[in-house]
């Protein structure tokens, strides 16, 4: 399939968003960049952010939804990672199963017709474009 290396990118990003949260402990959640400057988010924040933005990103653009609430009960680190670790190992799989019109549909990307497969790049370059700036 032609689109297989949306899926293996989204993949290996999943890993790394895994990996970097594994590497924190629970003290570590309310600390930011730069204690004195508040733009740079908290890990909590990023860890927020990052499970609410996913799932709205798959949900709404391209019609992925694992059924699940995004965020854990329980903030601590272990709870967003599992969290994260189900749930995008759930979109994971469901992209798998995509044949390649699927990718080319249409889907919306705010208010712009997009094909599944421009919503896919755009959504993994900002996430790299974001953990980059700011963990």
């Amino acid at each position: 399939m032609k689109y297989d290396f949306l899926i293996d990118t989204y993949e290996t990003e999943r890993v790394k968003v895994l990996s970097i949260w594994s590497e924190f402990h629970d003290e570590d959640l309310p600390v930011r960049p730069l204690q004195t400057d508040p733009r740079g988010r908290s890990v909590r924040e990023q860890m927020v952010h990052q499970c609410l933005s996913e799932d709205a990103w798959f949900r709404t653009m391209l019609g992925i939804d694992v059924g699940a609430p995004p965020l854990p009960q329980e903030e601590t680190r272990i709870a967003f990672i599992k969290r994260y670790a189900e749930d995008s190992g759930k979109r994971l799989a469901i992209l798998r199963q995509q044949d390649d019109h699927w990718w080319e549909e249409p889907a919306k990307f705010f208010d712009v017709d997009r094909s599944r497969a421009w919503v896919m790049t755009r959504r993994l370059t900002h996430t790299s474009h974001h953990r980059g700036q700011q963990m």
